[in-house]
């Protein structure tokens, strides 16, 4: 070799050498500017093994990169999510890019949600493995499910003002047409004796008005509570409360009172509407006793994943459900012929119930007995 062809050797190896460290700069670069990346970024083979893994994926699943480049495969790093990911997994490597929420488990315990991207490596048509991008999208998440949560309150207000709405104006054309039918009658009347007759029921309807007005008053009042001021309420302390202001009244039909209630749970709810709720149906549960035997009440609970429900079963008269199921809760709604039923306890309860977030079920048969069971929001 001659001297000049030495030295054109000498220089080629030297820009290549110097192609080399730009290469190598620039690979360190990328890696720095994708370290910087807060989304996490790997890629694993078409035998599932990790070939890299950026800072965010490391530090997500607490794994350092002499522990996880080269050496952890996907299922030891998933484990039990390993199989939820695998129609992903299949579908990335049959050549499609899958896109999925998913949520996962820290090493801490906690869990977040991710929203995952694979993409596939195709080269000549062949998959050599995949690209995966997860971005942490907790935050949005639990945004949305707030929103939800807020859409379903707002949706629940809306029924129950437009119920409201129907109640009024079911109530006062009721009230117009009576007082238009007596006023007819006034008309007709032939005598001072009618005339009282029919005075005497005016008066009448214009006391009913004014207790509906009271009643509709209340409804108001209960759909416009402050829900910040709702506390946790111990249920056994307020259902002992309101047996014992039933106390005489039970003593007098010896009825009996059982409550199988643990001491230690609460509710969320306006202490005085837990109590007007439970007066009004253990005052029920008395009120429609079978009348061949003495009143046996029944008070228990069952907690399921967003309520806890409490229970009053009675041994009373019953219920026809199927006759007056759909207007068991409704205003004004009698069943049992009682002289002193009004027909507004039930309706309010259920307005009260409603508006601490909760609802109201019945089972009953007639002859047998009622079982109301009332789910409210545990505190």
């Amino acid at each position: 070799m001659s001297f000049h062809d030495l030295v054109l050797h000498l220089l080629e190896e030297i820009r290549q050498h110097e192609s080399i460290l730009l290469l190598m700069k620039k690979a360190l670069s990328v890696q720095s500017v994708v370290d910087r990346i807060s989304a996490m970024i790997a890629y694993w083979d078409k035998n599932l093994v990790c070939r890299y893994a950026n800072a965010s994926y490391l530090e997500w699943f607490g794994k350092k990169s002499e522990d996880m480049i080269d050496k952890i495969t996907l299922p030891q790093l998933l484990g039990p999510l390993y199989e939820k990911n695998l129609p992903y997994i299949q579908g990335v490597l049959g050549g499609n890019a899958q896109t999925f929420e998913r949520e996962i488990m820290l090493p801490n315990g906690k869990t977040r949600y991710t929203l995952a991207n694979y993409y596939p490596d195709l080269v000549d048509g062949k998959v050599l493995g995949f690209f995966v991008h997860v971005a942490d999208i907790n935050d949005v998440k639990l945004l949305q499910q707030e929103l939800a949560k807020s859409n379903n309150v707002i949706n629940q207000q809306n029924k129950r003002l437009a119920n409201f709405a129907n109640v009024v104006a079911h109530v006062l054309r009721s009230y117009a047409g009576n007082l238009r039918s007596l006023m007819t009658l006034y008309e007709l009347a032939e005598d001072d004796a009618e005339e009282t007759a029919v005075i005497q029921m005016l008066k009448d309807l214009s006391e009913g008005f004014s207790s509906m007005v009271e009643h509709l008053s209340e409804m108001v009042k209960i759909q416009n509570h402050d829900k910040n001021k709702y506390q946790p309420c111990n249920l056994l302390a307020h259902l002992s409360t309101t047996i014992n202001s039933l106390s005489l009244q039970i003593k007098s039909l010896n009825a009996s009172v059982l409550t199988n209630v643990d001491p230690g749970l609460h509710v969320l709810a306006h202490p005085a509407y837990l109590e007007s709720i439970i007066l009004n149906l253990l005052s029920n549960a008395l009120k429609y006793r079978h009348p061949v035997r003495a009143p046996k009440i029944n008070i228990d609970t069952f907690c399921t994943d967003t309520h806890l429900q409490f229970r009053i079963k009675d041994n009373g008269i019953g219920i026809d459900l199927q006759k007056h199921g759909k207007d068991l809760f409704g205003m004004y709604k009698t069943f049992h012929g009682n002289a002193d039923a009004k027909g507004i306890g039930l309706f309010i309860t259920k307005f009260q119930i409603e508006a601490l977030g909760g609802h109201i079920q019945v089972d009953s048969e007639i002859g047998q007995g009622s079982c109301f069971k009332v789910s409210l929001q545990p505190a």
